[in-house]
């Protein structure tokens, strides 16, 4: 099943939107070739560019002291794990003094670091980064892979407390509700939201055998899905078959 996300409100389309990045940097840094560090490198300035906003910080604090009350509303209900109840208040509780110690934005610490800086300045720029602009940082991708993943664990370990805590609050998100199976009834599907409810995120899960590629669109009365075939014209063209797939609607 091919797993579709879709954010209700721009908070969640910005935790979203890191942990895409945070992933990629996951996987880019773990390599030894020099171009899949450099794209690690460009990665942790998207991080920067995206965790700038001046209230990110102030979000994120927010929504874990928030679903640590959540949490903590639980106690005493004998349908549910203290044991478990307690760890997960412990991670929130852990995960907030953490990212709460670190003065300023996320990464605000390799802003002050001259070398970085001077090559976010040119990653930016089509083919910015060719050994006649910036030869120490050509220099530098000749080094051995071990020094320079050195560096770039140095480097994301900054960025590493606004991860964890981006990972957890959508992991609770996520596993708010349940799925539940529908059908785009010639390739469409709507409907209405309940009221009282305030939805964050939609997840669509759909077999990849259907070939079929779901256009999202949502507000707080209404969710939309158009299911669309990418057609040997390599355009988009609307299915008109019926067709089921998985929803979930995390509140």
């Amino acid at each position: 099943m091919i797993l579709y996300e879709y954010p209700f409100n721009e908070r969640i389309r910005t935790y979203l939107r890191l942990e895409h990045l945070f992933r990629r940097l996951g996987e880019l840094v773990p390599a030894d070739s020099p171009l899949s560090h450099h794209y690690a490198l460009v990665t942790i300035f998207e991080i920067m560019d995206v965790a700038a906003r001046a209230d990110l910080k102030a979000d994120v604090l927010r929504d874990l002291d928030k679903q640590k009350n959540v949490f903590n509303g639980y106690r005493g209900n004998p349908a549910i794990s203290e044991a478990l109840l307690n760890q997960v208040v412990s991670k929130l509780e852990s995960n907030f003094a953490t990212l709460n110690t670190i003065p300023g934005k996320a990464g605000q610490a390799l802003t002050e670091n001259e070398w970085l800086m001077g090559i976010r300045s040119r990653a930016s720029i089509p083919g910015g980064t060719c050994e006649f602009d910036l030869p120490a940082y050509y220099a530098w991708q000749h080094r051995p892979a071990t020094e320079r993943r050195a560096g770039l664990e140095r480097w994301s370990a900054t960025l590493a407390p606004l991860a964890e805590s981006i990972y957890l609050l959508l992991k609770l998100l996520r596993d708010a509700d349940v799925p539940y199976k529908v059908i785009a009834t010639r390739g469409q599907f709507q409907q209405p939201l309940p009221q009282g409810r305030s939805f964050q995120l939609l997840r669509l899960r759909i077999d990849p055998r259907f070939g079929l590629i779901p256009e999202i669109s949502g507000n707080r009365l209404m969710v939309s899905v158009r299911l669309m075939r990418h057609e040997a014209d390599d355009r988009l063209h609307k299915s008109m078959e019926d067709t089921p797939f998985e929803l979930t609607l995390c509140a």
